[in-house]
């Protein structure tokens, strides 16, 4: 189906976003239920932090994996229109978890487990864990906060967890903060829509300096572009050069150079409720991820 009057396009999207929040979408109130979480990436359905962070929810949650089947860094939001999308399934590595790889973008693999897979519902969305940060300017690239931010899109609460660093990394604590965060939100409950972006330094938990509640900062990329010609004809690789990093106190960035995590609420909501709401927990999710370290 093709729209071509713009009101009736933007009408239609209404009606589907309503359609599937009345009849499919429960994402207020879940204290008294056993929460089911949608995981993504934009890594591909087979790297390590993926199945890390899914090992950990899985002990508080019901988890369903629906995530590219290739590694899809820096597609951000895109999604895919002009060809036809296929899934398969996936032997999980942890016992009573669904996975399906989909041949598409991060956002694309959260469209079709939405619409198509999970029609009972889904309480949160988590995306990650990201090898590598996702700071500043790099969240309107990123494909990991591009698959929440589809959840968010759905009225659905989204986090997005990145370790700032890349080989050798520390997922485990990753994993361990997204289940704390996870089991707060349960208890506190989550009165509208939201979407955090987690960046966490590559130590040990016992090595962290804190958590901060932080705003996006600046960080910026030189990028070139390298010519090519293969024989027959000219082509062209885009190069990400090094970062230019501006480190203004309560900004992720700042917080990462600070050793410490940095959770920032993101898109639509930054200043009022989910703002206020991570601001009473922050302390006590770091607490609850030492203790949990150490147990």
């Amino acid at each position: 189906m093709m729209i071509t009057d713009l009101s009736r396009a933007a009408q239609v999207k209404r009606n589907l976003v309503c359609s599937v929040k009345s009849g499919m979408i429960n994402s207020n109130g879940f204290s008294e239920k056993t929460l089911k979480i949608l995981v993504c990436n934009d890594d591909g359905i087979f790297s390590e932090g993926l199945w890390s962070l899914v090992r950990e929810l899985k002990k508080t949650a019901d988890v369903s994996i629906v995530a590219p089947d290739r590694d899809f860094s820096g597609s951000g939001t895109s999604i895919t229109l002009r060809h036809p999308l296929r899934m398969r399934d996936i032997k999980s590595p942890v016992d009573g978890v669904m996975a399906h790889s989909v041949e598409g973008t991060p956002a694309d693999s959260v469209i079709l487990a939405l619409r198509l897979i999970l029609k009972e519902g889904v309480d949160l969305v988590v995306s990650g864990i990201n090898e590598g940060p996702n700071l500043g300017d790099d969240v309107y690239v990123s494909g990991t906060v591009g698959a929440a931010l589809q959840g968010f899109f759905y009225g659905i609460p989204a986090l997005a967890f990145s370790i700032a660093a890349f080989g050798d990394l520390h997922f485990d604590v990753a994993a361990k903060l997204a289940r704390v965060i996870v089991s707060e939100l349960k208890n506190k409950g989550v009165p509208g829509r939201m979407l955090w972006n987690v960046n966490l330094p590559n130590l040990p938990a016992d090595k962290l300096e804190g958590i901060e509640v932080t705003r996006l900062g600046e960080r910026k990329y030189v990028d070139r572009v390298e010519p090519g010609h293969d024989g027959k004809r000219e082509y062209h690789w885009i190069m990400r050069g090094k970062p230019e990093w501006k480190v203004d106190p309560g900004t992720d960035i700042w917080a990462i150079e600070k050793k410490r995590i940095s959770i920032s609420p993101l898109f639509g909501n930054p200043n009022d409720y989910s703002r206020e709401l991570l601001t009473k927990i922050a302390p006590q999710i770091y607490r609850e991820l030492l203790e949990t370290d150490n147990s």
